[in-house]
């Protein structure tokens, strides 16, 4: 909903003014500022003010290192995860994620991305006795996963280049690249190619491959991967399932898209 005109605020329940804002900054996808998220609104500046002053207090908003610009909380994005997690939503991606494993015989995950770290927030398990634990709600690093490298890729330089330059990347495995300049070639690769390895760079004995799941503006809202333990699977063979892994993909951006048209 847009205001374009002061006068008609009286016809919006103040309670839903605060929707909006959070509405606007879960739209625009990158942290802004109250005056920036205030063009498509059209609240008065104190006010707009002691609202984001409230949201910030009570965790649906963070303000980002310049001091100005605004971002989703930690409840807010609990809230997302929330939402992506309802009953009806829910049937429908693990239809998809189950035809995807038995096709391919391995465990198939849908991860998100936080702050610090993605969360696993669906996964079907192969029916193989050896298999690798992550279970839902495990959360696991960007640098060493294919879901993080997959979520550090579709960031804009001026934002991935700090997280790149601080370095301090913990060893997970053998094959952990912890070297920023190594690292930030890896995530110009998968921006190449569109997808992500991980060859035992976060668990020894295990591979992985991700491939985006995007909402209706083209961003990546989550990541659809599947894994393995490498006596079962070596990561040339994970590789020969990407294009499966992709047409699952699609078909989960379908469904988002059918969903946010329904709450529209």
């Amino acid at each position: 909903m847009t205001l374009d005109a002061e006068d008609k605020l009286d016809t919006v329940p103040r309670s839903l003014r605060t929707l909006l804002i959070l509405e606007e900054v879960a739209r625009v996808g990158v942290p802004m500022t109250p005056t920036e998220i205030n063009r498509s609104i059209g609240l008065p500046k104190q006010t707009l003010h002691r609202m984001f002053s409230v949201l910030e207090e009570e965790g649906f908003l963070q303000r980002e290192f310049d001091g100005r610009a605004f971002s989703p909380g930690p409840r807010l994005r609990a809230m997302s995860i929330g939402i992506m997690s309802s009953v009806r939503a829910r049937a429908s991606r693990l239809a998809v994620m189950n035809a995807l494993s038995s096709k391919i015989g391995e465990t198939i995950n849908l991860v998100v991305p936080d702050r610090l770290y993605m969360i696993y927030l669906d996964r079907v398990e192969t029916n193989w006795p050896l298999r690798i634990q992550l279970p839902i709600g495990t959360q696991v690093p960007f640098h060493c996963t294919a879901s993080g490298k997959l979520y550090l890729s579709t960031l804009p330089s001026y934002r991935l280049m700090p997280i790149i330059n601080a370095g301090g990347f913990k060893k997970m495995a053998k094959r952990t690249i912890t070297a920023p300049k190594k690292l930030a070639a890896e995530i110009s690769r998968i921006r190449e190619v569109g997808f992500s390895q991980d060859n035992e760079e976060f668990i020894d004995g295990m591979v992985a491959i991700a491939t985006p799941v995007r909402d209706v503006n083209e961003r990546m809202v989550a990541s659809l991967a599947l894994h393995a333990p490498t006596p079962r699977m070596s990561i040339d063979q994970a590789l020969t399932h990407i294009q499966d892994l992709r047409a699952a993909a699609d078909e989960l951006t379908s469904i988002l898209a059918e969903e946010q048209k329904r709450t529209c």
